[in-house]
């Protein structure tokens, strides 16, 4: 039997908080390893990605942390959280006044976990597996948590982001990944997130928000 992503998003999380942002609620994994068999076998049937969706990362956590305690940066505005996973940081954007909140990911269970977080929530988030990279800018802001982690990834999405920079305010929540570039980029924010073993090499990450120059 096939099992719709809505389904299996609801199947295989429990409603919680992250560390650093209580007032979002949040589908997430209780335990790691259910969760991680699960999207392998789903992913076998389904070419469907590991359950990133289901954490609340701390590129994430962090942006939607600055978010929320600096409303009016995104109050009236159009923003985009890009690969956005669990959707915390539209969630906080929505929560903060924003007037039109989307959310980019290319994983059906992404987009339904997003959707159901943005419904715990109350708050409208637009999301659907649309690739947006290589698309014109609509946004006035664009956030991006955690998104150099991986060399092929960050090559592929750092030339639009760079394009998007010349229309869009560009942030890049990053907590000591590898591949964040070495130029182009202000510093404006930093947060200690709590985090586990389970999911990093240590309990604390150091996240820095920043501007991302064209």
């Amino acid at each position: 039997m096939t099992v719709s992503p809505d389904a299996f998003v609801h199947a295989n999380t429990m409603p919680g908080t992250a560390p650093l942002v209580p007032e979002i609620t949040l589908h997430l994994a209780i335990q790691i390893t259910p969760i991680w068999q699960a999207t392998e076998d789903w992913l076998r049937a389904q070419n469907i990605e590991p359950p990133f969706w289901a954490f609340a990362w701390p590129g994430g956590q962090a942006t939607a942390r600055h978010i929320l305690d600096h409303p009016e940066i995104v109050a009236g505005k159009r923003v985009l959280d890009f690969a956005a996973g669990c959707g915390i940081a539209a969630i906080a954007a929505a929560m903060a006044g924003a007037t039109y909140v989307e959310a980019a990911e290319i994983d059906p269970l992404a987009i339904a976990a997003i959707h159901a977080n943005a419904a715990a929530n109350h708050v409208t988030v637009h999301a659907d597996t649309a690739d947006v990279v290589g698309t014109p800018c609509r946004w006035d802001i664009i956030l991006c948590g955690d998104v150099c982690y991986e060399a092929p990834m960050t090559g592929h999405i750092m030339p639009w982001l760079r394009a998007m920079a010349r229309a869009a305010e560009v942030w890049i929540a990053d907590p000591g990944r590898a591949y964040l570039p070495g130029q182009g980029l202000t510093p404006f924010a930093t947060y200690k997130v709590p985090t586990t073993l389970e999911l990093e090499d240590r309990t604390e990450r150091t996240v820095r928000l920043f501007r991302l120059a064209p």
